[in-house]
């Protein structure tokens, strides 16, 4: 029996397990993000990879650089089957080509965590609109329509860019777990980021207005940034 000078947590008698992500497209002004269907993705990622001439994308992934087409299609022929990590391709609006994958991954559906990883935006991605947009669509299915309690975001603690990314896109830092992971023969350390479901309300408005049409110049040039939109919304 618990005594009643002891803290303990928020009661959630209503609280049921989460749904699995379904299989389905998540569609945007910018970009889709659809279940990775190699039949269709495999030539266009491979074709927009093979951009990255020294792999760096590669570095703080699992798999090396591939740089042959077969070997590559018969590992996105292998991780399409799988449930978990789920892995979505993202497909450029403009052009129809897939051009990034990322998955949901960790699925805790008795808890509502889900994780974001195995993020490969190809140079063809990186730094466009479609790039913030495919993070938003995959958080805006976590939360508004599987109403998952927390979105997880983890990276190699070296890996400078992703954890930039990762607080430019509203995540909050939670901690360092030394010797977590040996990958490629080698240590990682791993960097904790989050966003719970008390947090998204603000989040979603700053997307919002960060992506729409008003906030970028003729040149596509925005006009405030993604990160001062959403300090704003949390100070209220």
């Amino acid at each position: 029996m618990v005594s009643e000078l002891q803290p303990i947590g928020t009661s959630l008698p209503a609280w049921t397990a989460r749904p699995a992500p379904p299989r389905t497209a998540m569609v945007g002004r910018f970009c889709r993000v659809e279940p990775l269907d190699p039949g269709r993705h495999a030539g266009d990622l491979f074709a927009a990879n093979r951009l990255d001439a020294e792999g760096r994308n590669w570095t703080y992934l699992f798999q090396e650089p591939f740089s042959e087409f077969e070997p590559y299609r018969a590992w996105l022929e292998q991780v399409a089957k799988g449930d978990d990590p789920l892995f979505h391709t993202i497909v450029d609006l403009k052009t129809g080509k897939a051009v990034g994958v990322a998955t949901y991954m960790r699925i805790d559906r008795a808890n509502g965590v889900i994780e974001v990883g195995n993020i490969n935006y190809s140079p063809l991605l990186q730094k466009t609109l479609a790039a913030t947009e495919a993070m938003f669509l995959m958080m805006a299915r976590v939360f508004d329509e599987l109403g998952y309690r927390r979105y997880e975001w983890k990276c190699d603690s070296l890996n400078a860019p992703s954890r930039a990314a990762a607080l430019r896109l509203g995540f909050q830092y939670e901690g360092l777990f030394r010797q977590a992971v040996i990958y490629k023969g080698r240590n990682r350390d791993t960097t904790w980021f989050s966003i719970i479901d008390a947090e998204w309300p603000d989040l979603k408005r700053a997307y919002q207005q960060w992506l729409a049409p008003e906030n970028f110049g003729a040149a596509g040039q925005q006009r405030r940034g993604l990160a001062d939109i959403i300090k704003a919304a949390r100070q209220g």
